[in-house]
C-alpha cells in the first residue's frame, strides 16, 4: 500500500512537472525566428515616440519580465530587446503606466497584436488607433492573464 501512495506521489509530480515545463519550452520551441536587430532598428528609425521597458517591476519574476526598447512610428510598435519566453502574449495601449495585473484594465486598452517572438518584434498598429490617446506599452499573457512587462511612451 505505501508502495502504490508513494508512486502516485511521485509520478504525480513528474507528471506537474513535465506539464510546467512544456508551458514554459513550448512557445520557445515554436516561435519563428525573430527579426535581427538591425532590421528592427531601421523599423524604429522614424519612431514619434520611444521608451525603455521598465525592469523590476511590482508585476516582474523570474518568468514574466521584458527588457529593452518600444519604439512606436505613426504605423508600428518595434520592440528591440527580450521578453521571458511564454505563450499568448499581446501588446496593449493603456491610457496609465501599468505595474501589475491588478492595474490593468482591458476595458480602456486597446490590443495592438500577437507577439510570437521574444527576441524583438514589430507590430502595426490598427487602423485608427490614435497614439495620443494612451501613454503606455503593457505586454500581457493573455493565457494565464499575468503581466509581462511595461513602457511608458508619454
Amino acid at each position: 500500500m505505501r508502495r502504490l501512495i508513494f508512486g502516485t506521489i511521485t509520478h504525480g509530480i513528474a507528471v506537474a512537472a513535465g506539464f510546467a515545463l512544456g508551458v514554459y519550452l513550448l512557445p520557445i520551441l515554436t516561435a519563428p525566428p525573430s527579426p535581427d536587430e538591425a532590421t528592427l532598428e531601421a523599423m524604429a528609425q522614424d519612431a514619434i515616440y520611444t521608451a525603455e521597458i521598465v525592469e523590476d517591476l511590482r508585476g516582474n519574476d523570474f518568468l514574466h519580465w521584458g527588457k529593452g526598447t518600444i519604439s512606436l512610428t505613426q504605423g508600428q510598435i518595434v520592440h528591440t530587446g527580450e521578453l521571458a519566453p511564454g505563450p499568448d502574449y499581446m501588446v496593449y495601449l493603456t491610457p496609465a503606466f501599468v505595474e501589475h495585473e491588478d492595474e490593468f484594465a482591458k476595458a480602456d486598452s486597446v490590443v495592438i497584436g500577437s507577439v510570437k517572438t521574444f527576441k524583438g518584434f514589430a507590430l502595426d498598429i490598427p487602423e485608427g488607433v490614435d497614439l495620443e490617446a494612451y501613454t503606455s506599452v503593457v505586454i500581457w499573457c493573455e493565457a494565464f492573464s499575468e503581466f509581462i512587462a511595461a513602457a511608458q511612451y508619454r
